[in-house]
């Protein structure tokens, strides 16, 4: 048998690959077409305290390397999620990690609160960084004093795991996941979409409604990898990587960089199975080097020579 298994806090992820915020709904979207017991974790669709529409259409495009999005954190408001999404995640045989965000800090902590009175939550990422609304975006993570102001407060009010999520749109990401670190987070993911833009040019006219949005996909894969061992220097939480993240090879890559576990995201759109089929592929791979546990990997790179 082959050790899985990961601890963050108190939740104890069977296996290393969930699924990221935003692009597997609220899970009972995806139940026909993956069977969601063999992941890892299930990490919701950004929720706030009140339901968003989120930006106007067209908000999503496709590009040569990865995708575009400026969805706004459309979701159905923490009420609603409770009242009718919650239900189905309490059937699911993994575990159930709620992303929330909010344009203050003080939304983001009634989030929390409000939650913190339903059984069957794993834990909360803290969306930091989220480069699509003009209120509570990037700037909780892109400024470190921030980051820890806002995480200590959460920190006061809950027990349950926080992760706190992290943009690479800034000079050193490190230092941000330190303050976090240093102020209650249980680990850090990262990284959340790059800032960038497409121009249609027969209209002349940029291709989604707000200009630029976020972009993700194969070809931010090196970033993300950069990043993750960047912060794994600096930090002695887990660390879970997302970025570009298509196949099991891509998976271990973030592994031995220094990520305990990681998201699928746009792949998602592509596949929704294809964090099933990464938990087969982190299996093969410790079979074939006859390791006992996927923890064995974990910033386990070598130097080039």
């Amino acid at each position: 048998m082959i050790d899985l298994t990961l601890q963050i806090g108190t939740m104890t992820l069977k296996n290393p690959v969930l699924v990221a915020s935003g692009t597997f709904g609220y899970g009972q979207e995806c139940q026909d077409l993956v069977d969601l017991n063999v992941l890892g974790g299930i990490i919701t669709k950004s929720i706030t305290l009140k339901p968003r529409d989120g930006n106007p259409p067209p908000r999503i495009v496709e590009l040569p390397a990865g995708m575009l999005n400026s969805i706004g954190l459309a979701n159905v408001g923490v009420e609603t999620f409770i009242a009718e999404k919650l239900s189905f995640l309490r059937t699911v045989d993994t575990t159930i990690v709620v992303n929330v965000a909010g344009s203050t800090a003080e939304e983001f902590l009634a989030v929390v609160r409000r939650l913190d009175d339903e059984d069957d939550i794993d834990a909360y990422e803290l969306n930091f960084s989220c480069p699509n609304v003009k209120e509570g975006g990037l700037e909780f993570s892109q400024d470190a004093n921030i980051t820890a102001k806002v995480m200590s407060l959460i920190r006061k009010a809950t027990s349950r795991p926080l992760i706190a999520k992290l943009t690479p749109n800034v000079t050193k990401v490190g230092e941000i996941a330190r303050a976090a670190e240093e102020n209650g987070a249980n680990a850090v993911s990262l990284i959340n979409t790059l800032v960038g833009m497409a121009i249609d040019i027969n209209s002349q006219r940029a291709r989604i409604a707000t200009t630029t949005g976020g972009y993700s996909g194969p070809a931010i894969k090196p970033v993300a990898l950069a990043k993750v061992y960047e912060v794994s220097q600096v930090v002695q939480i887990p660390i879970i990587g997302i970025g570009g993240i298509m196949s099991g090879q891509d998976a271990l890559e973030f592994i031995l960089a220094g990520a305990s576990a990681i998201e699928v995201g746009t792949a998602n759109y592509i596949d929704p199975s294809t964090g099933v089929r990464i938990v087969d592929s982190i299996k093969q791979y410790c079979r074939k080097y006859k390791l006992a546990s996927v923890r064995e990997l974990v910033g386990a790179l070598r130097p080039a020579h």
